[in-house]
């Protein structure tokens, strides 16, 4: 009985996880198809994510009586800084690079994370997470000297920033030990006012409104709470592998819709970085499984 409850968990982890990240591959494409001025984009799509942030907000502490701050502390609102600068220099990425630079590179985030915890936390990463590493720095940078060869450097820049941010926001968070379900998604109000002040004097220029405001009323919020329900369910690496769909789905929405193929070099850099990740969130499963059947030591 205990092992069908298990397996019933672990289905069920799979499945909100798996939703998560199906969500997060549509929202480059979702950008793209709304067919307007950067700043513009992303006043409108952050705000449509606070809206979102503040009715969960009341849903949560009026309704269910679940007591959760939208910042918790100073820890809460350096998080939150670095998620919504992540946003900023994230926008500015899809609009300078092609997509697939943007989510190879993010999808090192993982291992940014790895090194500032090794730094702040003092928590080093395993020897098999170090050579991840290490073959991940030669993806990325195969990658970046594409972007250098054909013109989009700032953008693949602006890719990496977006990677080393959200890095920024996993650690704090970890740091502190806090409830930060929420921080990602209220403190779009950030990037939402800068935005805002950026956007063109004689108002929004969004071509196509409503591709937006589902991406940022719908799909990104859907998005960041199935992936940070998974590891309720699912260890880390099986949850770090599902933010792998965006990495992988992503470039083949926009190819689909919008004809943008990636260059060998790029899908290269991108293999590399794709196997990578996979090979290591293969190798911790194995070792998470291997030392729950171990014999207790007396």
């Amino acid at each position: 009985m205990s092992h069908t409850i298990d397996a019933a968990h672990h289905r069920r982890g799979l499945l909100i996880t798996g939703l998560g990240g199906l969500a997060l591959s549509f929202d480059i494409p979702l950008i793209r198809s709304s067919d307007g001025e950067v700043w513009s984009l992303l006043a409108v799509r952050s705000l449509c994510t606070f809206v979102v942030a503040l009715l969960a907000w009341v849903v949560l502490n009026r309704f269910l009586g679940r007591k959760i701050a939208l910042l918790p502390g100073k820890a809460g609102l350096a998080a939150g800084l670095f998620y919504g600068l992540g946003s900023f220099t994230f926008l500015l990425s899809v609009f300078n690079t092609a997509t697939a630079n943007v989510v190879f590179i993010v999808a090192f985030t993982s291992m940014f994370a790895a090194v500032l915890s090794w730094i702040f936390l003092k928590e080093r990463p395993s020897n098999a997470t170090l050579v991840t590493m290490a073959i991940m720095v030669f993806g990325v940078g195969l990658i970046v000297q594409d972007g250098l060869k054909s013109g989009n450097f700032f953008g693949d820049a602006m890719a990496v920033c977006s990677a080393l941010l959200l890095a920024l926001a996993i650690t704090v968070s970890r740091a502190s030990g806090r409830d930060m379900g929420l921080v990602p998604l209220a403190t779009a109000i950030f990037p939402c006012i800068l935005g805002y002040i950026l956007s063109p004097a004689e108002g929004l220029a969004i071509a196509h409104p409503g591709w937006i405001m589902f991406d940022g009323l719908v799909m990104i919020p859907l998005a960041f709470f199935c992936l940070a329900t998974g590891p309720r369910y699912l260890s880390a690496p099986e949850v770090g592998m599902f933010y792998l769909l965006e990495t992988i789905l992503a470039p083949i929405w926009i190819g689909i819709v919008f004809s943008e193929v990636p260059t060998i070099q790029t899908l290269a850099g991108g293999a590399i970085l794709i196997l990578a990740l996979v090979g290591h969130s293969v190798w911790q499963m194995r070792q998470r499984s291997a030392s729950a059947v171990a014999p207790p030591l007396h």
